[in-house]
């Protein structure tokens, strides 16, 4: 595991972990592309999050310390940004926890992805789409997102365990769709990377990560991917809010169907190719070939034979 592998990481989650595009996804087909297949790698794959999470921390540091205030202060809207936080990271987390192993075995692989990447786009190119006929766009603030809504959210971040779906793109979607704009939706999300990427990553970490820290390059390569996903993520986030403002999903979810299109068509490629090879390996030989053989024989050109 090289320094150099960790960097490239480290941009692609930087750039991608708040793009509804799927991190994990796209960290799966790069981790794929240069050959990481190890337990340490894929732990990596999860752990460089933390980064992301820190640029998070940092970017909303005085929302985060409005909000601790008004919780000391028993602020109704503060408790209530709480409450919602803690109701939407609930049902993911479980989730995830009862079914972490199968998640690792059966969908940390560029099929799965680019399924998940396919019908995530359509999804958020179809909402999109019947959001802009309606003149009301949502409720904008923070402060609107009920109970109601922090549970809606909370399930649909249940299908971000599939990798390729996308955290940001099914909890924003979530919130679209409860009714908020997509700009609160967006923040919602942000902050609610907090406590299920931070847990995440120190669940994989507990559990995987000496062999990470084991592994020949791990610790620089750890240290290497937190800090260059985190300067990445922290450009992003003001960008994207800045960006979904003017010009919404959309354009995510048309990248999305491509990128899961191109994918899809070389995962079954390389399927294919390898069942061809032994099908042609496993072909009785044509009649002048076994002709062609005997003569040799005859002749005494056989293999086992001075």
């Amino acid at each position: 595991m090289f320094w150099f592998d960790a960097v490239l990481l480290g941009v692609l989650e930087g750039l991608t972990e708040f793009l509804p595009v799927s991190s994990t996804g796209h960290l799966i087909l790069l981790g794929a592309w240069l050959g990481h297949q190890s337990e340490a790698a894929k732990t990596l794959d999860i752990v460089i999050q933390l980064g992301a999470v820190l640029a998070v921390v940092v970017y909303f540091r005085e929302r985060l310390a409005v909000t601790v205030r008004g919780i000391v202060r028993r602020d109704p809207d503060s408790l209530r940004l709480a409450l919602a936080l803690a109701v939407a990271f609930f049902p993911a987390a479980l989730v995830g926890l009862l079914f972490h192993k199968a998640i690792k075995a059966y969908l940390f692989g560029p099929g799965p992805v680019a399924v998940a990447l396919i019908v995530g786009g359509i999804l958020m190119v179809a909402v999109e789409a019947v959001r802009r006929r309606r003149p009301d766009q949502g409720a904008p603030r923070l402060e609107d997102v009920t109970l109601r809504r922090s549970v809606a959210i909370g399930f649909a971040q249940c299908f971000a365990l599939w990798p390729g779906a996308s955290r940001s793109m099914t909890t924003i979607v979530g919130g679209q769709l409860s009714g908020l704009s997509t700009a609160a939706a967006a923040e919602f999300s942000f902050l609610l990377a907090i406590p299920t990427l931070g847990s995440a990553t120190i669940f994989d970490l507990a559990k995987n990560g000496r062999a990470l820290l084991e592994a020949p390059g791990g610790p620089a390569a750890l240290g290497v991917g937190l800090a260059v996903s985190f300067a990445v993520a922290l450009l992003v986030i003001a960008v994207f809010l800045r960006y979904l403002k003017r010009y919404g999903l959309a354009p995510f979810g048309w990248y999305r169907i491509a990128l899961g299109a191109v994918v899809l068509w070389l995962w079954l490629a390389s399927r294919s190719a390898p069942a061809e090879a032994g099908a042609a390996a496993e072909r009785p030989a044509a009649p002048r070939d076994v002709a062609a053989a005997e003569a040799g024989s005859a002749h005494g050109d056989h293999p086992s034979r001075p």
